[in-house]
């Protein structure tokens, strides 16, 4: 997939990675579809887009509504004459012991990291396959390959999108659909501020957005399945090969603040 000529739709387009990915797009010649549920701060980052790319379009939109989502994605594509990549990047936090953590809770994170995505991909599936062309880009979290404390809705519904991508990827192999799976490790975004969380554990440095956006553009024109942005694919290696002595660790980190 070229991102030149591209229409590509990004949500969570707002703020953080998503903000910072939609005018790097639009500069290297895509099309934007922005979605995002604050208009105004969305209105800005259409504005830096449109001075590259002027048929770029916005819907504010909030993605727990998972009907509303599906429902988007085909809108996009009849607005857009057509969608060639679908970025699903919006994402909330939910971090909470699960001693405290309430249906609600589990339900809200589902929906908008998980149910969301799931939706707006199979609306836009059957399109693709039929012109055997297409792509889609889920930006998990290095939380959908390690547990991480106070954070189990968060990383059950990022743990769900990265066995949705691998098993999607499985069933789309040959075809002309691409299934491109992102994996940010600590980035410095609003998601560490959000109300409605505890206060993160981890108090370690960040990078900025940036660097997934960049990644994601690579990731689009480039090979591969699974991107570790930045590069921690070693971390998870090393979870997976003990992951006695990863929890152990993992819990005296986080009471030493990271």
């Amino acid at each position: 997939m070229k991102i030149d000529g591209a229409t590509v739709l990004v949500t969570g387009a707002s703020s953080g990675i998503g903000a910072s990915l939609a005018p790097m797009l639009a500069e290297r010649g895509a099309t934007l579809g922005l979605v995002a549920r604050r208009e105004d701060r969305l209105a800005a980052v259409l504005e830096q887009c449109q001075g590259h790319s002027p048929d770029s379009r916005m819907w504010t939109l909030d993605l727990a509504d998972v009907e509303a989502a599906e429902r988007l994605a085909l809108e996009a594509w009849d607005a857009l004459g057509g969608v060639d990549v679908l970025v699903n990047n919006a994402a909330i936090p939910k971090r909470r012991a699960v001693t405290e953590l309430t249906l609600d809770d589990l339900h809200e994170t589902m929906a908008v990291n998980f149910e969301s995505p799931v939706r707006m991909t199979l609306a836009l599936l059957p399109r693709w396959v039929e012109r055997d062309e297409g792509m889609v880009v889920n930006v998990s979290s290095l939380g959908g390959r390690l547990g991480i404390m106070h954070e189990t809705a968060y990383c059950a519904s990022k743990f769900a999108l990265c066995g949705w991508s691998e098993a999607m990827a499985l069933d789309l192999w040959g075809t002309g659909v691409g299934v491109k799976l992102v994996l940010p490790g600590a980035i410095d975004t609003e998601i560490w501020d959000r109300p409605g969380s505890e206060a993160p554990l981890y108090d370690g440095p960040k990078e900025p957005p940036a660097v997934v956006a960049e990644g994601i553009c690579e990731a689009i024109e480039g090979d591969g399945f699974e991107f570790y942005l930045p590069d921690m694919k070693g971390v998870a290696e090393f979870k997976t090969s003990d992951i006695d002595t990863f929890m152990a660790g993992t819990v005296e980190a986080m009471k030493q603040g990271g």
